[in-house]
């Protein structure tokens, strides 16, 4: 797991700018998607893998907790997969000048829809309710990617857990993305995984500072279980 550091300056510049260290944590469970990142056999496995993450491994048991908690207080948990196309080389053509021809083919290898790189990572537990959203990009919001934010808007859906990988690419420039569409956004700071601890602070200090909040798997789960017995109480 990674070795979470996020500098007290970070933290002091948060609270002095918004009033508490965590502005979401009265967050309406009902009104909550866990948004799952690229958690595929394509970023994990190595005999199949397009961009293997270790870490990636290590995150998978607070996923599975984190998407128990959200179905069992009402919200909604959605799963993203990335998906190579033919048509995203002429679409996207500069992240292929960038990689050139043999990054080109193991990502079309790996991330094809009909490769086993292509499917979720197996001990992660998907259940009927959940919903699958395939992405074109690195993030999952951005013109040309999915229809995320059509799927999360007809649910009544207004703030955003993200996990995945990795934290500072495809994790990262979802998030940022969502919050400019205006959702309340979360990065869980043991549900993502980067490829170096200082990949994965920078990246975490960096959203906190200006786009969002970061919480623990264990204080998002207390924060949907407390808000949940508050709104049945209310209910009453």
């Amino acid at each position: 797991m990674h070795k979470i550091s996020i500098p007290q300056s970070v933290i002091d510049r948060v609270v002095a700018r918004r009033g508490r260290e965590h502005i979401f944590d009265d967050l309406d469970p009902a009104r909550t998607a866990l948004v799952v990142v690229d958690m595929q056999n394509g970023f994990m496995k190595h005999e199949v893998a397009h961009s293997p993450c270790a870490m990636a491994h290590e995150i998978v048991p607070n996923i599975n907790r984190l998407a128990a908690a959200v179905r069992a207080t009402g919200g909604t948990v959605v799963w993203i997969q990335t998906a190579y196309t033919d048509e995203t080389q002429t679409s996207w053509s500069t992240l292929y000048g960038m990689v050139g021809p043999k990054g080109l083919e193991k990502r079309r290898r790996s991330l094809s829809r009909d490769s086993k790189g292509y499917d979720i990572f197996p001990d992660l537990k998907i259940e009927p309710q959940d919903l699958i959203v395939e992405k074109m990009r690195y993030s999952a919001f951005i013109q040309g990617s999915s229809n995320l934010e059509t799927v999360l808007r007809r649910r009544g859906l207004d703030t955003l857990l993200i996990t995945g990988t990795v934290t500072n690419v495809c994790c990262e420039s979802t998030a940022r993305d969502a919050m400019m569409l205006n959702f309340k956004t979360v990065m869980i700071t043991d549900g993502n995984a980067a490829n170096t601890d200082e990949d994965h602070n920078a990246a975490l200090s960096n959203f906190y500072l200006t786009f969002g909040d970061i919480m623990s798997t264990d204080f998002a789960i207390d924060c949907l279980k407390r808000n949940a017995r508050k709104g049945l109480v209310a209910a009453e």
